[in-house]
């Protein structure tokens, strides 16, 4: 059998984010839903399922229900000062199963009529988490090395991301050999690609790409986890 091809998003769906963005309100939204719905979700929906077709192969633990991979276009403005009610955009995440976003590392990627933008790692880890990845680095630091300083990574993403502490975090030795990535807050890898891959048949290969290439740093990232709660404490002390 000829293996499905996803044919691209619709000019009429990169229009309709153009259109949110100068008019994010309700008003402009409700009208227009079926659009959204028919245009942008309908067509994600679709994407994910055939990434994850791909995904079953190099992340099979990825591999998530489309529905619930979508990120809702309705924003959350109960602690923000920007009050717009809607995304301009439609995002998916891959988490890794049995850990939810806060706890793992997984794949993101998202569309809009400014980029196609895909990414992954960890963006917002719970301090436990970020612990037992510290701690794992503490012994494994040339293992991530050789992960971050992938020719076929940097290539596609650039340098790992992430905010950084100014110094070595309380309770891990400053002169260890990994006191450089233990001042990692974050550890993710974002590029936005242009706008235009949204419309083509090639979106789809490029997010594919991309996963694949981050597969090693997922993994590793999500290594002390499992699906229980990490350990609390540092492994090295002053």
């Amino acid at each position: 059998m000829a293996r499905a091809v996803f044919a691209g998003f619709s000019e009429e769906a990169l229009a309709f984010f153009r259109g949110l963005a100068r008019n994010n309100k309700r008003e402009w939204f409700q009208p227009r839903k079926t659009i959204f719905d028919e245009k942008i979700k309908a067509p994600m929906l679709e994407l994910v399922a055939m990434l994850n077709a791909d995904m079953s192969k190099f992340a099979p633990l990825h591999v998530t229900e489309p529905a619930a991979s979508l990120y809702r276009v309705y924003r959350d403005t109960r602690f923000s000062k920007d009050k717009k009610p809607y995304k301009t955009h439609q995002a998916a995440y891959f988490p890794r199963r049995g850990l939810d976003r806060s706890r793992g590392s997984g794949y993101y990627f998202a569309v809009s009529h400014e980029s196609v933008a895909v990414g992954g790692g960890m963006y917002l880890p719970l301090p436990e988490v970020l612990l037992a990845v510290r701690n794992r680095l503490v012994d494994h630091h040339a293992e991530f090395r050789r992960i971050v300083q992938s020719k076929t990574l940097r290539k596609l993403f650039g340098d790992l991301q992430g905010e950084q502490l100014s110094r070595v975090p309380k309770g891990f030795a400053a002169d260890h050999p990994a006191a450089d990535l233990l001042r990692y807050k974050q550890f993710f890898y974002y590029v936005e690609l242009p706008p235009e891959l949204a419309t083509s048949n090639k979106v789809a290969g490029e997010i594919r790409k991309r996963f694949e290439a981050l597969t090693p740093l997922v993994d590793f990232l999500n290594a002390p986890l499992g699906e229980s709660r990490p350990k609390t404490g540092p492994r090295i002390f002053f």
